[in-house]
Parts: C-alpha cells; structure tokens; sequence
C-alpha cells in the first residue's frame, strides 16, 4: 500500500506541497520559509528516491514564469527606463562577480572545463546555462552541475530570506517609501473646487483658455446659480461661476492662479448630471486613446480620472485605454447609461479567466524559446523555455490586446495560477536535486560544493554591498534584482512572498533577459579560458 502510494506522482505532489506548507508556517524568531518550504520537503523526499515528474516541473514553472510575465508587463517597460540601467548594471556585476569567482576556484582547486562550466551554471541554477555549459564542455559538466545547484536554490532563498533581517530593513516600511516614491512620479488625482473671480478669464471660452494645456487640470462641470453644467468648448466662463477640478497637487496649484480662489465642500450635480463609474470591457475600445472616443461629443460625458492598476491616471486625449480600467464619469443622466453600456462596465469580465490568451501566450513563449541564434561558429545563443515565455508574457501584457484577443489576467486568477505553478516546481526541482545527492558528495569530494557555495553567495554579498552603499536602491527592487541576476525562480518565490508589492516580480523580469544572455556569454569564455 505504502510503495503504491509512493510511487503515484500525484499522491507524492501534494503530500510534498502539504508537509511544505505546514513547515512553512513554522516561526523561528519572526522567520517563517512560506510557500518556499515545499523545496526543503521535496529535498527529503528526493533522498529517498521519490520523484516528482519533470514534465510536471517545466508545466509549472512555465506557468508560473507567465504568470509573473503577464503582471509585470505592464510596469516593466517604465521601471527599464527609470530604473533599468542601475538595475541591469547590478545584474551584470552579479554575474560577472560569479565568473571571477569560478576562475579563482578552478584555480585554487585545478579544476578542468567541464567542472568549471558546470559549477557556474550550477551556482547560479541556470538550465540554459548548463547546456551551453555542456555543449562547451562536454557531458561531465552535469556533475558539478548537479553538485553546485542544490546550493545555488537553497542559498539564494534563505540570503533573500535573511537579508531583510540582516540589514535590519523593515519590508513593509521599504514597501511604503516605494510607494511614496511612485506617488511622487504620479502623484495621486484630486477633486477640488473654485469660484472664478480671475477677470483675464471671465467672458472667455474655455477652448480659448486651454486650462488643460497650462495647468494640466480637467473641469469636470460647472455651477452656474442653481444650474450644473457640463464644460463644452464653447462654454463662456462667467465671474463668480463654481468649477469642479480635477487634477494632482501640483496642478492644483497652477489652476488657484489662474482661476480664482479655492472653496471647500462638494458642489451639487444638479438635476441632469450625475458622477457614475465604469470598467472598461469592451474590447472594441481597449489601446484606444480617450480623446479619439470623443466621449463628450457623442454621449455629453467628460472622463475626469483613470484609475489603472491601483494608480490614478490623469485623462489625456493620448492615453490609451485598457481592458479593466476604471474610469469615473460625469455626465447627463439620460445618457449615463449608454455611455457605460458603450465601455462594457461588466464586472464580471474582468474577474473570468479566458484561457485562450493563456494558452496562446505560453505557446508562442515555447516558439520564442526554441529560436537559436547563431554569431559564430563557437557561440550560439537561445532563450530557453523560462526566457521565451517570460520575454513574450511581457510584451504581449504590455501590448494589451491582439486583435480580439486580450493578453490580460485577473488578479486572482494571476495568483491562482502563479502559485499552482511555483508549486509543482518546486515540488520537481527539490526532489531532482535530492536523489542522489549524498552519493555525489562522496564520489565527487566536497571542493566541488564548497566552491559552488561561494560561487552562489559571493556574487550576492558583492550586489547588496554596491546596491546599498552606492546606489541607494530600495529592498524590494533590490530582492528582484538579486534574484533576476541569480536566474532563480525559487528565489524569486521567496522574494515574492514577503511583500505584497508587483516591485519585486517587475526587477525580477528587467534583470532577469540580462542576466541570461550574460551568464551564457561568461560560461563559453570560462570554458575555452580554462579548456585552451
């Protein structure tokens, strides 16, 4: 009965994600492993000879790394080209620390080509990295490989773990000047009112004022006596008239100068016009720009803000809409109802999973892995199936919409997915890495792991070092980086973990292409450094 259950591969998989989760919750002085757990279960397991498939590994890892693509795509482009730089930099002294490294352990130790390239590769838990490291050197490289990669995953989740502790950091302090950091890039939209006593002003129409263009504010209506109007155009302002503005701090602050003083209180609405909010669901409208909607024109409604992604947006003509914004609406009540039939406003949309986008993104990652690039004779260089499917995840979720079809996730089917695929990871990784490993170390000595030890945390301790000292870099951003740079997913489950911020998953994915294509790079030139 026992072998029997042993050896079903779905009774081991979630025995294994079960005992992970109740270890996990274990705390140790304000420590706890989470879901980061399962691998040190699946570990034990692996000693013993259960095994969780690898086709059930690389489906769950190829969720999970879409998953992570399609919610960081959005912010990932705009986190490059503030951040990405510093960050990439980070990534490559990390990577090329760990060479350095390698060479001073080959040396030290008189190791040859295969045991080197295997030992990076492994250090840094790098699947694309052992085969170049194998196609370099040869099929003995798996064995350093194999010595060097338990450490390389292990190592990576308890230095992410750690390291909030070991900085003294506070996490959740770190996560609120992140957030104020990005409420200073986009600082937050507000409603407030004013009375027009600015006579350069009055008796003009408000095309002619361009409050927009000189305050970057929007009227939402104007109150007139006891009658609510909606700005046109043609709306000739009138002294004493109350206006509705909405618009960021500093905005505001141009719009009192150049429009009279402030008034507190809510105006009315009046009896025709009303504030209603709607989701953005139809399809026949997501990456249009506002402006081209002419909202106003056709349905005698204004668009006052945009909320995307938990961030208020201001409404530009330019800005291009997507499927799930939420956009608040003043308008005529007897056209409110067409204006949100016309978005779609159907809730319900949003929080389904279609897994057509699923399936087709996940597909075209596979192809984008699969391509080889050659540069010469002696280099050669693909993505592999974890930098395919991250790399297409992130432009399709960037991109928006094909067609009909929408590269987007709800929130909780992003977690659902992205959980249930780290899990059947780690479930395989950590009972890969255990068989066998007791005999390796026997038969292989232990230079081989020790070198691989500081070849894993070197690297790490040299990053953190740079990262805090000269860059100033938050913890969260520097958690993604670290283990983007170390190609790690455990590690980045671990990161993830503590803290409910897309900060870390954003890092991950604009170090992690840099990171890849490095590691290639310096495992060929290792390997005919110490081969020649």
């Amino acid at each position: 009965m026992a072998h029997s259950l042993l050896s079903s591969p779905i009774f081991v998989l979630f025995v294994i994600i079960a005992l992970g989760f109740i270890v996990g919750r274990i705390d140790i002085k304000g420590i706890t492993l989470d879901v980061s757990a399962v691998i040190f279960v699946a570990l034990l397991f692996g000693h013993f000879g259960v095994v969780v498939p690898a086709e059930l590994g690389n489906f769950g890892m190829t969720l999970f790394i879409f998953a992570i693509g399609i919610q960081a795509g959005p912010g990932f482009f705009s986190t490059f080209k503030s951040k990405g730089k510093s960050l990439a930099g980070l990534a490559a002294l990390l990577i090329l620390t760990a060479t350095l490294t390698t060479l001073a352990v080959t040396y030290i130790c008189g190791l040859n080509a295969a045991d080197t390239a295997g030992l990076l590769a492994g250090a840094l838990t790098s699947t694309p990295g052992l085969a170049t490291a194998r196609e370099m050197a040869g099929d003995n490289a798996a064995i350093s490989y194999g010595i060097a990669y338990p450490f390389g995953v292990i190592g990576v989740i308890l230095f992410v773990k750690l390291l909030p502790r070991i900085l003294k950091i506070d996490v959740r302090q770190e996560e609120r000047a992140l957030e104020a950091d990005r409420r200073e890039l986009n600082p937050d939209i507000v409603a407030r009112a004013y009375r027009v006593t600015n006579p350069l002003i009055v008796g003009r129409r408000l095309q002619d004022i361009q409050l927009r263009l000189h305050t970057g504010a929007v009227i939402s209506r104007i109150v007139r006596g006891e009658e609510s109007i909606l700005p046109h155009a043609a709306t000739v302002l009138q002294e004493g008239d109350l206006i509705k503005v909405v618009g960021t701090p500093v905005s505001h602050d141009k719009t009192a100068e150049f429009v009279g003083e402030r008034i507190e209180g809510e105006l009315p609405f009046g009896k025709n016009v009303e504030l209603q909010t709607g989701l953005v669901t139809a399809r026949s409208i997501v990456n249009r720009t506002l402006g081209s909607l002419n909202l106003q024109q056709n349905f005698g409604c204004i668009v006052t803000r945009i909320r995307r992604a938990g961030i208020d947006l201001s409404p530009e003509p330019s800005l291009a809409l997507k499927f799930g914004d939420k956009l608040t609406l003043v308008g005529r009540k007897d056209s409110m109802e067409e204006v949100l039939s016309f978005i779609g406003n159907e809730g319900k949309r949003v929080s389904d999973t279609d897994f057509l986008p699923i399936a087709l993104g996940i597909a075209l990652g596979v192809i984008v892995g699969k391509i080889s690039l050659s540069f010469s004779n002696s280099f050669t260089f693909s993505f592999g199936l974890t930098g395919g499917v991250l790399l297409t995840a992130l432009v399709l979720s960037a991109i928006g919409k094909t067609g009909p079809v929408l590269w987007t996730m709800s929130g909780p089917a992003n977690q659902l997915l992205r959980q249930l695929g780290l899990l059947l990871f780690l479930a395989n990784v950590g009972t890969s890495a255990g068989v066998g490993l007791v005999d390796t170390f026997r038969t292989s000595g232990w230079s081989l792991f020790i070198g691989g030890f500081f070849i894993t945390l070197l690297p790490m301790i040299v990053t953190v070092t740079v990262a805090r000292y000269f860059f100033r870099i938050n913890i969260l951003d520097l958690l993604g980086t670290l283990t983007g740079g170390m190609t790690s997913t455990p590690g980045l489950a671990a990161a993830d973990s503590m803290s409910d911020s897309s900060a870390v998953s954003v890092a991950y994915a604009t170090v992690y292409p840099v990171a890849m294509v490095l590691l290639i790079i310096c495992i060929q030139i290792v390997s005919m450094i110490v081969g020649g």
